[in-house]
């Protein structure tokens, strides 16, 4: 496999998508918590969306 190395440990992007599904905390705030970009924690909401359905 190729590609850049992921931003986040498992645990941050797991923490990053139960804040985003909380709807309690902006995605402007969880981006600086965790110093990551809006398209980053997009990216894997995403994957995790698609992990889901593929179970």
């Amino acid at each position: 496999m190729g590609g850049r190395p992921k931003t986040l440990s498992a645990d941050k992007q797991e923490l990053a998508i139960q804040l985003y599904e909380a709807k309690k905390t902006s995605v402007k705030k969880i981006c600086e918590m965790l110093e990551i970009s809006k398209p980053t924690l997009y990216a894997y909401i995403r994957a995790s969306v698609k992990q889901s359905i593929n179970i």
